[in-house]
């Protein structure tokens, strides 16, 4: 249930789509005799798209986000393993084209082929299925699988999981195909404003995990109040953070992670 209210509901609140949903409804409160309320809705609507299109909201959204977790830190030696969450394939366009096809986060599979070279003993675990409402049968890890071994990965260095369906279930599924041991060091890897919720998720499984943040999608505090004359970006960045903000209230209330934004671990 949560998983196709996360691609219903979850998406009608998303800041685009709430935008073009007021703009429906200004425009048809216009053919009625509440043509004044329509005109004031339509008004409104226009200063929103013009704040999410080019003033820093999607930045001060963001920043939050991407600065929870620092770079991770060598020093500390080798992982014994490395997670790498999908979501930069578009399995539907991979599978219409019978190549694969990345729409976005490409970080998410440059970093662990260095991370491969550096660390060769350590294991490699790729977790995506299909995040579709209705299944196509198309899985992303067949897709992205072929990507990591063609940048040196050797496919007998990879464990795939390819049934998940979010980041819930990359967590669970996870957990169960690598049955992690007290000690062992795993590295998870993946863009840096879904890393609170990937790491809160990992955390409430039972599977500690370190952050590898990848795929920024801002340079730091100095753009926080940078403006955009590209409508598109700003648009882009309000709409990614908004995303996990609700992600992270969604699996908050749900109990299935312990803080609203985790962060670091204590000492």
């Amino acid at each position: 249930m949560f998983f196709v209210l996360s691609k219903t509901l979850g998406a009608a609140v998303l800041p685009i789509n709430v935008l073009v949903e007021l703009g429906i409804i200004s425009v048809m409160l216009m053919a009625t005799r509440f043509a004044g309320l329509g005109r004031k809705l339509a008004a409104t609507t226009l200063v929103l798209l013009a704040l999410a299109a080019f003033s820093p909201l999607g930045n001060l959204l963001l920043y939050p986000l991407e600065s929870r977790f620092a770079p991770w830190d060598p020093s500390r030696g080798a992982p014994d393993g490395i997670i790498v969450l999908g979501g930069s394939v578009d399995t539907d366009l991979s599978a219409a084209h019978h190549t694969p096809v990345v729409s976005h986060g490409a970080d998410r599979l440059f970093a662990p082929a260095e991370l491969a070279r550096r660390y060769p003993n350590a294991r490699i675990v790729f977790t995506g299925g299909s995040a579709n409402l209705v299944s196509t049968g198309a899985r992303e890890a067949d897709y992205s699988v072929p990507i990591l071994e063609s940048i040196g990965i050797p496919r007998e260095r990879l464990l795939v999981e390819r049934d998940s369906r979010n980041t819930y279930e990359n967590a669970i599924f996870t957990k169960r195909l690598v049955a992690p041991k007290p000690g062992e060091r795993w590295l998870l890897v993946t863009s840096a404003y879904h890393m609170p919720r990937s790491m809160g998720l990992f955390r409430k499984a039972g599977f500690d995990v370190e952050a590898y943040p990848v795929d920024w999608r801002m340079g730091g505090r100095g753009d926080l109040f940078s403006f955009t004359n590209i409508g598109a970006d700003g648009l882009g960045r309000t709409d990614v953070a908004a995303r996990e903000w609700i992600g992270l209230v969604a699996y908050r209330l749900m109990g299935r992670t312990s803080e609203l934004l985790p962060g670091p671990a204590k000492d």
